[in-house]
This record gives C-alpha cells, structure tokens and sequence, in this order.
C-alpha cells in the first residue's frame, strides 16, 4: 500500500532527469529517434542526418526538392516531433543540402 509521500517509477526518472540535467538531453535523443516514425519511409531514405542542439533540429538532406519543402513546412515539422516526444523539446530547425 502506497503512502501519500510516493510517487510512481515514471515521476522519480523524469524528477532525477530533471535534477541532475540530463531531461534535455534524453528529449533531444527522443526526437532524433522520432523522425523516420514521423516523417516516414521517403523522407528517411533521403535524410543523411538527424541532430539536435539546444532546441534547434538540424536536419541535412540528400534531395534540394526535399530541402525545399521541409524548410517550407518547418514549423509544422517542429510541432508534429515535439508532440511525438511529448514535449516542447525543438524551438526551430534547420534544413541543409
């Protein structure tokens, strides 16, 4: 029986996270992890490499039509990761050829 004091295996991982500043670093891996689920088979095929840094998703691509169309749809891009990761995790992208 569970006093009112404890708290669940999930809320002391995200409190240690938090605690020691790992949190940012584990969401940022989360939405690397998150893009071929999101953005799905093509657009994965075409991406050379996924990274974040400090809130900004940096995204280098094969394709100059793909570099178009995601910078074009970049802030849908950054809503879509950051609700697949449960988080506001990414601020902006960037999208290199």
């Amino acid at each position: 029986m569970a006093d009112s004091n404890s708290i669940s295996l999930d809320e002391a991982l995200v409190q240690f996270l938090r605690e020691t500043g790992l949190e940012q670093s584990v969401l940022e891996r989360q939405v690397v992890e998150a893009w071929p689920r999101v953005m799905g088979d093509t657009v994965t095929h075409l991406t050379r490499s996924v990274e974040v840094k400090d809130g900004l998703l940096i995204v280098r691509v094969s394709s100059a039509a793909l570099k178009a169309q995601l910078f074009e749809h970049r802030f849908e891009l950054v809503r879509r990761l950051n609700e697949a990761v449960g988080s506001p995790v990414l601020r902006d992208c960037r999208i290199l050829g």
